[in-house]
């Protein structure tokens, strides 16, 4: 009896582990290209050919009177890092990093925005 009462105990603990698991995900939803946003947290600013670009929580940004707007990175922009839930592909023996839909190819240190 003393066995089936800590099993029943155990069972409910392991139950309540798996309820508190559930309850702290986060699921993420990214703007469409196009949206515009009116603030942003902490973004990296990156000056590409005369333009800025801004780089937030994932997302890429230009600036326009009524806030950003979600845009993609233009080809040839260059960032000293990219977030660490990039995905490595290689492409005919070459190594390409993806992170959001964008390509980058690491040159010198930098990753470059390429397209393929």
């Amino acid at each position: 009896m003393k066995l089936m009462k800590q099993m029943a105990i155990l069972v409910l603990l392991i139950g309540m582990m798996q309820g508190v698991n559930a309850q702290t995900r986060v699921v993420k939803v990214y703007p469409k290209h196009g949206t515009v946003v009116t603030a942003l947290v902490k973004p990296k600013v990156i000056v590409h050919k005369r333009s800025k670009f801004y780089f937030a929580d994932g997302v890429w940004y230009r600036a326009n009177r009524r806030g950003y707007v979600v845009t993609s990175a233009p080809v040839g922009l260059r960032v000293k890092t990219l977030p660490r839930a990039r995905k490595v592909v290689v492409v005919k023996g070459k190594r390409y990093y993806r992170y959001r839909g964008i390509t980058y190819q690491k040159r010198r240190g930098h990753f470059y925005v390429v397209t393929l």
